[in-house]
């Protein structure tokens, strides 16, 4: 396994499932692709259109990849609908993604709809009285 650092994105409220770096990866590749061709157009350069056929390659194998994702998750909000909630809250880790090291994500920078964003429909999803948060208690304040 890699030691490599991965940047996350930090989204508030959600913990995001990997289906979206696959989504990233392949807009990514994508733009490559037609990077690589439009340099092609411009000089005639073989080089530069043989390069964006095996990125093709990739772009369609990351989609397939994205599309396994994507049913995994759609999968267990069907069947778990609760463990989903849990895992989208960042209170466990995804079934699919690695278990061991897990750190629920921070929630005490969260913003509660209702009172910090005045969002009135939102009253009954209040988060302001949840108890502290349980990464902090783990792993020590962010």
């Amino acid at each position: 396994m890699s030691e490599d650092a991965v940047w996350v994105r930090g989204v508030t409220g959600i913990q995001l499932h990997h289906v979206t770096n696959l989504q990233d990866a392949r807009r990514f590749l994508g733009n490559a692709v037609m990077a690589l061709s439009a340099a092609h157009v411009r000089t005639g350069d073989a080089r530069f259109s043989g390069l964006a056929d095996q990125l093709k390659a990739m772009v369609a194998e990351t989609r397939d990849l994205e599309g396994q994702a994507r049913e995994s998750m759609q999968q267990l909000h069907s069947t778990d609908p609760e463990r989903f909630a849990r895992c989208r809250e960042g209170e466990e880790p995804w079934p699919d993604e690695l278990q061991a090291g897990f750190i629920p994500r921070h929630t005490c920078r969260d913003e509660c709809l209702y009172h910090d964003r005045d969002v009135l429909d939102a009253i009954l999803q209040c988060t302001c009285g949840r108890p502290p948060c349980r990464a902090c208690a783990i792993a020590g304040a962010p």
